[in-house]
């Protein structure tokens, strides 16, 4: 659990660019966003401009939030209900609700599978994938055992034309 030297809000408003968000000390000891992904979200940026993004495992949103704002296209994929919906309430915050975001509560491997099936093609793909974590309807994920079909499921949705898929 978090150790407080003092008293914290429940909920705080962050920026980054023009991104607005709320961040919080969750249960699971984030802050409702993971603050080391800046860097690959700045080198993405100059990446996706008219460019169809995959975000999975998009949590509350901040990543697909910087990409659709740069000019990217994004499908976000999280399993947890809550945080989809705490990445709808970032995209209202900031002004950008308007912008082409599908906001998906699925199974990240499931939702990756599917989307191979229909022959689908994004410019990119952006995972941080948790080491343990349960999809919407109780699935199990282990990193170990799940990353590499996921991944080979990624390699079907990119061709020579996409722009990168960060892992």
């Amino acid at each position: 659990p978090w150790v407080q030297h003092r008293a914290v809000p429940p909920q705080w408003e962050l920026t980054r660019g023009n991104v607005r968000f709320q961040a919080s000390l969750t249960p699971f000891r984030h802050l409702g966003f993971f603050p080391d992904m800046a860097p690959q979200w700045d080198w993405m940026r100059e990446r996706v401009a008219d460019a169809e993004i995959l975000n999975l495992f998009g949590y509350t949103g901040v990543g697909t939030l910087l990409l659709s704002e740069a000019g990217g296209r994004l499908v976000h994929v999280d399993a947890s209900k809550k945080s989809v919906e705490g990445g709808k309430a970032n995209s209202d915050l900031s002004g950008l609700a308007e912008r082409p975001i599908r906001w998906i509560v699925d199974d990240a491997g499931k939702f990756t599978a599917g989307e191979a099936r229909r022959g689908r093609r994004y410019d990119g793909i952006l995972l941080d994938p948790p080491k343990f974590g349960r999809g919407p309807e109780g699935e199990v994920w282990r990193l170990e055992e799940n990353l590499a079909p996921l991944l080979a499921d990624c390699s079907k949705l990119l061709d020579e034309n996409s722009r990168f898929l960060v892992l």
